[in-house]
């Protein structure tokens, strides 16, 4: 029986599809473990000041000083909680990490050259980079015991084959690998070596957990600092994924030079509400992001006992950060994909691993950002389920 422990453990199915979020409307028979959104509802700082944007009519194009203060929120939070002094005249606003990818490939790697994707990976890297005339090259994450860890032969040779970008993903979607300082300069020391450049995604910086804590990638040494366009947002910590802001910092002195001369239309898009909402996060959402990543930590910890119970066989390893779960199905020896297999048989929506890259062809990504009996109701089913197969 689940031990009620917070306000969050009172959230209802029926109140989430109620709210009308993607997740829980996509599959309306099922229980939503897929899509990265959380469900405990929104800081009360930045619904307050969402509503006093609306009621002064904010539906302009982005001011100027709308987007100097979420550059200078953005850059008092990173010296807070990363320890990463930025100057705000380095955060510019995008529209999301997405847009910043795209601008990356077009303007900071050359032509012709394919674009790395660490795998397993979030879903985008390995589509986005094919629209724009690239080609990938998927670089298996290695296992070391339970850890995940950087190749970093395989990725001296994949450079050395044609790879100009290399997209790190720091906490890493879907496995939760939060990597330390001495991982990330060891990477920069090849990536530098073949002249490459890297697109940071630190999206869920916000949420690490303890035991570990999140170093920006460019802030580790003057190496990786000059090679490396790094994007962010509130929009996973705070759940603010439609409201369409995200900043991306440049880190040395050759993009800040090309960024003004080339780089006026680059962020264009970003949302005045979203550019709002972020800065609100930034300044006033502490206090709320710590009660929440302290109930995912107690989710995380949880769901490593229900697999335990329930799902034999599934390897699960406690993510570092971010509320992304990747269970590798591989022992279950299942007849099809595990997500098919959990849908149609368990009622449970969960992200199909083989999206995310050739290694993930017999795992699934479930998002635990979700209440504590909800969690527990969908891993029972799962585990129902292949009792009665």
């Amino acid at each position: 029986m689940f031990q009620s422990r917070h306000p969050f453990d009172d959230i209802t199915v029926e109140s989430l599809r109620e709210v009308g979020s993607l997740k829980w409307t996509a599959f309306p028979d099922r229980l939503a473990a897929w899509v990265a959104e959380m469900d405990f509802g929104i800081a009360p700082p930045i619904t307050d000041a969402l509503h006093a944007a609306v009621d002064r009519g904010a539906f302009g194009y982005l001011p100027t000083a709308d987007g100097t203060a979420m550059a200078e929120a953005f850059a008092d939070w990173s010296a807070q909680r990363y320890a990463w002094s930025v100057n705000p005249g380095d955060v510019h606003a995008f529209p999301d990490v997405i847009s910043a990818l795209e601008v990356a490939i077009e303007h900071f790697s050359a032509p012709g050259s394919a674009i790395v994707v660490p795998t397993p990976a979030y879903m985008p890297f390995l589509t986005v980079p094919l629209l724009h005339g690239r080609r990938i090259i998927q670089l298996p994450l290695a296992r070391d015991g339970e850890r995940w860890v950087y190749d970093l032969d395989a990725l001296d040779r994949v450079l050395a084959e044609g790879g100009g970008l290399l997209v790190l993903c720091n906490p890493h979607n879907p496995i939760g690998k939060v990597l330390d300082a001495a991982e990330m300069a060891a990477i920069g020391e090849v990536v530098e070596r073949h002249g490459a450049r890297v697109f940071s995604d630190e999206i869920h910086a916000p949420l690490v957990y303890p035991g570990r804590r999140h170093v920006p990638y460019a802030s580790v040494n003057e190496v990786t600092a000059g090679h490396t366009l790094t994007a962010t947002s509130a929009s996973k910590a705070w759940n603010l994924p439609g409201l369409k802001a995200a900043q991306v910092v440049v880190s040395n002195a050759a993009d800040r030079a090309r960024w003004l001369t080339e780089g006026a239309m680059w962020g264009h898009g970003a949302a005045n509400l979203g550019v709002i909402a972020n800065t609100a996060a930034y300044t006033s959402g502490g206090a709320w992001l710590d009660d929440v990543v302290g109930y995912l930590d107690d989710n995380r910890r949880r769901l490593a006992e229900l697999i335990a119970e329930h799902l034999p066989g599934v390897r699960y390893t406690a993510p570092d950060g971010t509320y992304l779960a990747w269970l590798d199905c591989t022992a279950l020896d299942l007849a099809q994909a595990p997500a098919a297999f959990f849908g149609e048989r368990a009622g449970v929506s969960l992200t199909d691993g083989a999206m995310c890259g050739e290694i993930g062809a017999s795992a699934v990504r479930f998002n635990f950002a979700t209440p504590g009996p909800i969690m527990q109701r969908a891993v029972e089913a799962m585990g129902e389920a292949l009792r009665t197969r």
